[in-house]
């Protein structure tokens, strides 16, 4: 198998994207990083809509370096959006580099579809109002979101402090269904140390926005299906090994 390059754009106080993607991508394909603008002083959602401004003009960031496939590991400024702006925008962008591009929601969206899932439950560590507008853009989306777990980190609402023990904790206090679709959103929690948990034993399909982008640039950068999918639980017979 050939080894693909993909450009990841990231917030610049994000700590989960580059480890979590270098693990996912494995041998697979090659990272190569372009963090957005440090702007001090903003608000958060004045933070998350100059992501989206300076987006376009970050295509150039590369210069000549030759890539397979452009991602965009932020969930939170797309949920600024309706899916459909979401989506026209990364068709815009995919026209313009030259290579195929998406966004964590956009490769979100396509994960969902791609292992047929209508309805999922959404983790999500955002404030209030950013988890309620994520909730609308899945909606808008024409996918049905079962139930909202706020997740916190012991100070408070922030993706990035929220710790893999925290993550399964408060899922695990929601008693999430055996047989859930699970969306864990934002790039910035990290998210992959939790998985081994809370799904073991149960025949849960558990997805990040991480995990959702890794598939998507795998699947564009070596033009090699990738397939998500998760083997059914079956539980061992008394007396029977295992």
């Amino acid at each position: 198998m050939s080894r693909g390059r993909v450009g990841v754009f990231v917030p610049p106080a994000n700590p989960s994207v580059e480890p979590e993607l270098a693990r996912l991508f494995g041998s697979r394909a090659d990272m190569y990083v372009s963090r957005f603008p440090v702007r001090p002083g903003l608000t958060l959602a004045e933070r998350l809509e100059s992501y989206n401004e300076v987006l376009p003009a970050m295509i150039c960031s590369f210069g000549d370096l030759p890539l397979d496939a452009l991602v965009m590991a932020c969930s939170g400024s797309r949920y600024l959006f309706a899916p459909e702006e979401d989506r026209a925008r990364c068709d815009k962008l995919s026209g313009e580099a030259g290579i195929p591009f998406a966004s964590a929601t956009l490769a979100t969206r396509e994960a969902l579809e791609h292992i047929g899932a209508q309805e999922f439950v959404l983790v999500s560590p955002y404030q209030p109002w950013l988890t309620e507008l994520a909730e609308r853009f899945w909606a808008a989306a024409g996918l049905h979101v079962s139930r909202v777990i706020p997740v916190r980190a012991q100070g408070g609402f922030s993706p990035y402090d929220v710790t893999p023990n925290e993550l399964v904790e408060q899922v695990e206090q929601a008693g999430v269904p055996s047989d859930a679709v699970v969306l864990f959103s934002g790039t910035g929690m990290s998210t992959l140390p939790a998985l081994g948990p809370l799904g073991a034993g149960n025949d849960r399909i558990l997805l990040t926005s991480n995990l959702c982008s890794a598939w998507w640039a795998l699947a564009h950068a070596t033009g090699q299906p990738v397939t998500l999918s998760r083997v059914p639980h079956r539980p061992v017979a008394q007396g029977r090994p295992s």
